[in-house]
């Protein structure tokens, strides 16, 4: 057993959402941990450790995108010792972590676990190089099919699995599209979260096997959202959305809430 004494019990536990954008979509998740351990400790928030001999921040991650991928949407749980402002730990948070991984919001968290309401995303996928019509013929097709096999290596080595069956929706935003100076499409869909996941590149092999759709180019991908899934209507709610309702109530904090929802990306250049 190791000795001294057993480390401070967890206290409260904070709930982050933050975006991974710019050029930190092309870093590991490994990374980010590392740089999100950094900040705790340089921010001076006092997180809880683990027991044992390899302690280790109490700070996990929950449906972390691929590398490559950008986000408006990613989600991790810290477990401190003793309890701090949400509000406050958002601020000196954002201020010491690297300029593209940005604290969107902290709340408490409530009851149950947060991994358990993230049951779909929705995804923006940028195709320069193809035109509307073309992706839109090619989505048309794939939302047709009963069943589309892709193949794609995982941990567990190569597995083929049906990538239609996740799409809950796909479409072409050609708003978005008029928006562009350069030959785009603009693909919106929304996809649950499976075993395998179903991840966008999977639904871009998709069509290229149902449309023979191949985009000179690699896509620009960005997670808009992830949360809980309205079966009878497709869309997205917010998962944090209990945790502020049982959080402490006051105008300034639903002021806020109010004002980080109204500042979900929507448009094409999140990547940028």
């Amino acid at each position: 057993m190791p000795e001294g004494p057993a480390p401070a019990p967890v206290t409260q536990r904070l709930r982050v959402r933050y975006a991974k954008r710019g050029r930190m979509r092309f870093t590991s998740h490994r990374d980010i941990s590392r740089a999100v351990e950094r900040a705790v400790r340089r921010a001076g928030i006092p997180v809880a450790f683990s027991a044992g001999f390899s302690p280790h921040p109490k700070i996990s991650y929950t449906g972390a995108a691929a590398t490559g991928v950008a986000s408006e949407a990613e989600y991790l749980e810290i477990g401190l010792t003793t309890h701090r402002d949400p509000d406050q730990v958002r601020t000196a948070l954002d201020a010491v972590l690297p300029d593209g991984l940005d604290v969107v919001e902290v709340v408490e968290a409530g009851a149950g676990a947060l991994a358990d309401r993230l049951e779909a995303s929705r995804w923006l996928v940028r195709l320069d190089g193809v035109a509307p019509d073309v992706a839109d013929a090619a989505v048309h097709a794939f939302m047709a099919a009963g069943e589309i096999e892709v193949e794609r290596l995982t941990k567990k080595g190569r597995r083929r699995f049906d990538a239609r069956a996740a799409v809950i929706a796909c479409e072409v935003d050609r708003r978005a599209t008029q928006d562009t100076d350069v030959d785009c499409a603009i693909l919106r869909m929304v996809v649950r979260h499976t075993t395998p996941a179903v991840r966008p590149d999977d639904v871009l092999t998709g069509l290229r096997q149902v449309a023979d759709l191949a985009p000179p180019s690699p896509p620009m991908v960005t997670r808009l959202a992830q949360g809980p899934l309205d079966d009878s209507t497709g869309e997205l709610t917010d998962p944090l959305a209990s945790d502020r309702q049982t959080a402490p109530a006051g105008d300034d904090a639903a002021a806020s809430a109010d004002a980080v929802r109204a500042t979900a990306p929507d448009a094409v250049g999140a990547q940028s």
